[in-house]
């Protein structure tokens, strides 16, 4: 049985593991290390068939002894190898100093480290593992920066070197690879701060861990992935009708603003809400004629809204709404129903004013709105993503979506979900808005929103990467409509 694929843990968590792998299950540290160093060549070698020459930088410890078992398979493979040790192989110990020792016996040297050693075809990065948690030191660094200026492809083993493994924050420098093969769990680092910038595509490898390993140990996070959008949305009866899957009310759009409004209601649409109703400014109805199956109600004032509230299954609260008068008063009139509901944009930044808990809905804030929310800066945000959705959930209740590269849906009950799916091209106006109907459009059907809000992050981020075949550069928001409906109908076995 092999190891749960969604786990996201810490650096101690792993150390547990390995001990826990090696102790209770009998398999030897040095097994380990030699399946590590196979399943990185083997991901090498997948990704870079043409490759026939490595560079192989190796460092002091347990990834070091990575690196130099996957220079003896190489070197057995018919690859030529150059190997770098960045630490003198004599003070190296245990299972790293044996499997060094193995690569000497098969014939392999050492090179003295240039800049030249770095003309191959894949570089190597075995230089520091999960362990490190203070800035490289200067000969390291120099190194590493050198890797980053050769341009050549890297594949970093287990996590990058210079990447805090917790955190995701850079040591002064890290190595920037283009794939990472991480071992018996994936390291929080990878999916944090700047872990998502650095790690490239990342590859797992359980090393063959029986089960049994993870139990009783929780996961600091998980890995949202196809299930949960399978969980969430069944396939539906043949008897099915509009009325089963639910009707979404999108409060937003004030006086000038109706793409945003426009944009979340045809999101829920393609989500697979039964019924989509956009309340908006009496002057921006005109822009949503151009999509006939929106419902639209013309707000004057927030009596306006009330009828409109008391037919519906869901809101999205806060696509275009705007922080005026007209806004403030349409806000108030949402807040005081007992409807769950999706809260974004300028409905956040009105909640950050005078701030309530609550615990049926979902807020999605960006950095910004999050540093608003918590009276903080947004580079505190940033520093640590998994404590500000945490901190964000239990002041204001509910289910948090805290956007931005690597997403993060932190509920109450569940370990946070984090997405690794989505782009750069995705960074544009409207996208939070698509965002925000797809959770509403998900929660109508299914009924629970945090549910919704973990396969709504998953179909949105999903939905971007295939808008994004045609590029990044220039995508719209709108790109992604005609891409959800694909996501939210996954195949079946």
């Amino acid at each position: 049985m092999q190891a749960p694929l969604a786990a996201i843990v810490t650096a101690q968590q792993v150390r547990d593991l390995d001990r826990r792998a090696i102790e209770v299950f009998g398999i030897p540290g040095h097994e380990l290390m030699t399946r590590a160093g196979h399943a990185t060549l083997n991901a090498l070698r997948a990704r870079w068939p043409a490759a026939r020459s490595l560079c192989v930088l190796c460092g002091p410890g347990n990834n070091g002894g990575d690196g130099y078992v996957v220079a003896r398979v190489a070197r057995a493979q018919g690859l030529r190898t150059v190997v770098v040790a960045l630490a003198d192989p004599e003070t190296l110990r245990g299972d790293a100093r044996r499997v060094y020792e193995e690569f000497v016996a098969a014939g392999g040297g050492l090179e003295r480290w240039s800049p030249g050693v770095l003309d191959a075809d894949v570089i190597v990065d075995a230089v520091f593992g999960t362990g490190l948690t203070r800035d490289v030191g200067e000969r390291a660094a120099e190194v590493l920066h050198a890797v980053n200026a050769s341009h050549r492809p890297v594949i970093a083993v287990d996590i990058p070197s210079g990447l805090h493994a917790d955190t995701g924050a850079i040591l002064g420098v890290a190595v920037r690879a283009d794939a990472t093969v991480t071992f018996i769990a994936r390291k929080l680092g990878c999916y944090l701060g700047d872990g998502p910038e650095v790690c490239g595509h990342v590859v797992f490898d359980g090393l063959g861990v029986p089960r049994e390993t993870y139990q009783g140990m929780p996961s600091a996070a998980r890995l949202l992935d196809d299930s949960i959008v399978a969980d969430t949305l069944p396939p539906r009866p043949r008897a099915a009708h509009k009325g089963m899957h639910g009707h979404v009310l999108v409060v937003g759009g004030g006086p000038g603003m109706p793409g945003a409004a426009r944009l979340a209601g045809e999101a829920a649409l393609r989500a697979g809400a039964g019924l989509v109703t956009v309340a908006t400014h009496p002057s921006n109805l005109w822009a949503l004629a151009g999509r006939p199956e929106l419902m639209c109600v013309g707000v004057q004032s927030a009596r306006d809204l009330e009828p409109a509230l008391e037919r519906v299954t869901v809101l999205a609260l806060g696509p275009g709404l705007g922080q005026g008068d007209w806004a403030r008063d349409v806000y108030r009139a949402a807040m005081a129903t007992n409807l769950p509901r999706v809260v974004d944009a300028d409905a956040l930044n009105l909640l950050a004013l005078q701030p309530v808990r609550r615990d049926d809905w979902v807020l999605t804030p960006h950095p910004g709105e999050a540093a608003r929310l918590l009276g903080i800066s947004g580079a505190d945000v940033q520093r640590d993503r998994l404590g500000t959705a945490a901190e964000l959930q239990q002041r204001y209740g509910g289910t948090v979506v805290l956007k931005g590269a690597g997403t993060i849906v932190q509920g109450r009950e569940r370990s946070p979900a984090i997405c690794d799916r989505g782009n750069p091209g995705m960074a544009v106006a409207g996208m939070g808005d698509v965002l925000t109907g797809v959770i509403a459009g998900i929660a109508a059907q299914c009924g629970d929103l945090g549910q919704a809000a973990e396969a709504g992050v998953y179909v949105h981020a999903q939905a971007g990467d295939l808008a994004a075949r045609e590029g990044e550069r220039g995508m719209l928001a709108g790109d992604l409509l005609e891409q959800v409906r694909a996501c939210v109908n996954p195949p079946r076995p």
